[in-house]
């Protein structure tokens, strides 16, 4: 082990957060330039370009969740979470490759169309940077200790990231986004493989003990599906949404949406209100796990939703132009450096604010209320959005307040969420946690991109952005730091 890592010292943060960063990276040209490049280039529709969106949390659901599983158990090339990331990294960079030769593959391959390929592409980067964005969060939490350093990961990881998502928006605004998307291959292909031979993984996870006679934390299938409960109301909707979309059938009404939302709600007030007194530790941090699912899961339709039809509001609201119409080539360029600077600002703040600000604040009023209050921001900026949000420059003073609630949004949830569970399984958790992003984020490509694209109002896409992120930051107040001593563990403890 060298030295660095034995001291914890903030050059091996850096380097631990460089495999997550490469992954982040990838994310980031895929948000930046993937619907501008549909749109643009390809000429897909709005519900088109939401379905080709839709294929990345598909591959999620099960690509962080198996991955997870197996990293937590195999062990090769010197570590169980490094060869993941090699793969991974290679395929993102191959995908990357990919993304602006759609047409060419699809004509090669015989193909009249390139919708389908294009969510072949887009599915299979996706599947990339899920299997190895499990195994780069892990690595944080199997390397680093329980409580104020494990934070401190997370928010280095932020921190690096966020810095190198901005200069990849700063490539897409001052260049343009197919410069940025070929850097992004060399890039995402050398951040990584380099960095993981200078991390030295622990041959065993730690394992507190407490659930030797416990199937709470277990990984059978029924045990995975009591601990996602909170996204039951989502998992029907996206099964339901999904088949719909392949056989091309439409109902006419939406009691299938409205018992999901409802079935959503349930869940997620039964998981906030469970608790968890007089149970063990492994009990407890389970119950903790589905309370930051339910305070998560909201988070991201918001999210999601700005990250999949900021261009198409851009393009509606600040250029009145009718989205499915002819843009001039010249208007396409200046659309699309407005993103590319608008999602600059965000990940520039996001960069800065975690290690230097959230993380000091955490220490004086925790983790939770640190993070719902950022949320609490988030809310307000969206509906700022619908206010003001007409003009390039006000469009860019509002993602620079957003920047406060992705800064904590991809920092913080993944410190609060890895003191509650089972170490020896993190794996298996982080995939479940990303559950509560992917789930989420095909609500936001299936039943908002279907409200949006019929509606004629727009800021129906910032709406919903701010509904979602006031119940987010809402439920984000309920979720308390179950890592205490309970009355079991006491006893346990004491050899009864």
């Amino acid at each position: 082990m060298l030295e660095m890592q034995k001291k914890l010292s903030n050059t091996f943060y850096s380097i631990l957060s460089l495999p997550a960063t490469a992954m982040g990276f990838a994310l980031s040209i895929q948000i930046s330039a993937l619907s501008w490049i549909l749109s643009t280039k390809y000429h897909l529709q709005i519900d088109d370009i939401g379905l080709v969106w839709a294929a990345g949390p598909i591959a999620g659901i099960l690509g962080q969740v198996i991955i997870g599983i197996i990293s937590d158990k195999v062990w090769l090339w010197n570590g169980r979470r490094r060869p993941f990331i090699f793969i991974g990294g290679f395929l993102a960079a191959l995908m990357l490759l990919a993304l602006p030769n759609i047409d060419v593959i699809s004509s090669a391959l015989g193909f009249s169309g390139i919708l389908g390929v294009a969510i072949a592409i887009a599915l299979t980067l996706d599947l990339a940077i899920n299997i190895s964005f499990n195994p780069t969060r892990s690595i944080i939490a199997d390397v680093t200790p329980e409580g104020v350093e494990r934070t401190k990961g997370y928010a280095w990881m932020q921190t690096i990231s966020g810095t190198f998502g901005v200069l990849a928006y700063v490539i897409g605004a001052v260049w343009d986004n197919y410069v940025l998307i070929y850097l992004g291959v060399f890039l995402v292909l050398a951040l990584s493989i380099i960095p993981t031979f200078f991390i030295e993984e622990p041959r065993e996870l730690k394992n507190d003990g407490t659930n030797k006679s416990s199937n709470s934390s277990g990984s059978s299938f029924w045990e995975i599906l009591n601990a996602i409960q909170p996204l039951w109301g989502f998992l029907i909707y996206a099964v339901y949404a999904i088949t719909m979309r392949l056989f091309q059938i439409k109902l006419g009404n939406y009691y299938v949406e409205i018992l999901c939302f409802a079935l959503t709600i349930y869940f997620i007030l039964k998981a906030l209100f469970k608790n968890v007194e007089g149970k063990t530790k492994n009990e407890a941090g389970l119950i903790g796990f589905k309370k930051v699912l339910a305070a998560h899961s909201f988070t991201w339709i918001g999210i999601q939703t700005m990250f999949v039809y900021m261009f198409t509001y851009i393009q509606y609201k600040v250029y009145n132009i009718v989205p499915g119409t002819p843009i001039p080539e010249a208007t396409q360029f200046e659309m699309g450096r407005v993103v590319s600077i608008s999602f600059l600002i965000l990940n520039a703040v996001g960069a800065i604010l975690p290690a230097f600000v959230l993380e000091p604040i955490t220490r004086k009023i925790g983790r939770e209320k640190t993070h719902a209050i950022c949320i609490a921001t988030m809310a307000v900026s969206y509906a700022l959005m619908l206010v003001v949000g007409f003009s390039p420059i006000m469009i860019y003073f509002i993602m620079a307040l957003l920047g406060i609630g992705w800064a904590s949004t991809i920092s913080l949830p993944f410190a609060i969420m890895s003191q509650q569970v089972d170490q020896a399984k993190m794996g298996l958790f982080m995939g479940l946690f990303n559950l509560s992003v992917v789930l989420p984020q095909l609500v936001a490509s299936f039943g908002v991109g279907q409200a949006v694209s019929s509606s004629s109002n727009k800021s129906l896409i910032f709406i919903v952005s701010t509904i979602s992120l006031a119940i987010s930051a809402f439920l984000w107040l309920m979720v308390r730091d179950s890592q205490v001593k309970t009355v079991n563990e006491k006893t346990i403890a004491k050899g009864h």
